[in-house]
Parts: structure tokens; C-alpha cells; sequence
């Protein structure tokens, strides 16, 4: 398998969303390191920002009121350097595919220029209270689909 070559923050398209983070003591190893699996939840939380601030969709009502899941059925990530205690990184997420029933997301880390990780994540929209698949409703569809075209535009 051959590793990415990093991609300087710079190259991101203009128009993508980033969320913030800052890389606290409790998010390292004894080297003060980030945990890797601290940047799935960092990565879940840019997600939340995400839909919010750039779909317009309330993340926390799509859940507990509309009772549609956006759980994660693919995960992987592709490490380029370590996050460091005091780190501020953002995380950039743009839309690689939209399906059925299933997105997918490249999120992009950053250090200032320098990419940290990649990840590549497939999102499967659920029926929470029957634990199965469905569609993408409507409108995250549409706004997905949205965002997407305005990062290509970029």
C-alpha cells in the first residue's frame, strides 16, 4: 500500500469548511503524542461542527429528534506526522461520494501547512429505533451534494 503524499492546508479548496481543535494534555500518550484514537472523536466532533455550520442541519436533532444515525461503517486513517500536546490543528472535510444510503468524507488534518493525517471515512445513515440502513434524507442529501459542488467550484 503506498502512503499519501501530505497535502500542504494550502491546496484544500477555498470554499471547504474547517473546525478548530486544540490538542490537550489528556489527548496524549506518556511522549505527548496524540492517541489515535483520540482523532476519531476530534474527527466526529469536526463532523457535528460540520453539519451545522456548513450543511445547516442541527447534527444533535437529525439524531435524538428525526432518529436517523450518521455512524461511521468505514474508517481508516493514513498518519503523516504526529500531533503534539498544544497542538492547533483544523480539520477539513470534504465530500468524496454520495450514495444510497451511505457518504463518504476525506478529513484532512492540519498543522498550520503541514498535514498530519488523512482519513477516510463512510458514514451509513440509519433508522435508530428499526437499526437499519435508510436513505439519505432529503436535505442532508442536498446539502451534501451542495457543499460538494461549492468545493469543486473552489
Amino acid at each position: 500500500m503506498s502512503r499519501p503524499t501530505p497535502l500542504p492546508f494550502a491546496a484544500l479548496p477555498t470554499r471547504a469548511f474547517h473546525a478548530t481543535a486544540r490538542v490537550r494534555f489528556g489527548d496524549c500518550d506518556p511522549a505527548g503524542i496524540v492517541f489515535f484514537p483520540v482523532w476519531f472523536a476530534m474527527a466526529n466532533a469536526a463532523i457535528e461542527d460540520f453539519f451545522g455550520a456548513e450543511l445547516g442541519i442541527d447534527f444533535h436533532a437529525l439524531h435524538a429528534t428525526r432518529r436517523i444515525g450518521t455512524g461511521f461503517a468505514h474508517a481508516e486513517a493514513d498518519f503523516m506526522a504526529p500531533g503534539l500536546m498544544g497542538d492547533q490543528v483544523a480539520l477539513t472535510p470534504l465530500v468524496t461520494r454520495i450514495g444510497g444510503a451511505s457518504y463518504a468524507l476525506t478529513l484532512h488534518v492540519h498543522r498550520a501547512e503541514a498535514e498530519l493525517l488523512r482519513m477516510h471515512l463512510v458514514t451509513a445513515t440509519t433508522d435508530l429505533d428499526a437499526r437499519r440502513a435508510v436513505p439519505i434524507p432529503p436535505d442532508l442529501r442536498a446539502a451534501l451534494a451542495a457543499y460538494q459542488g461549492r468545493c469543486a467550484d473552489a
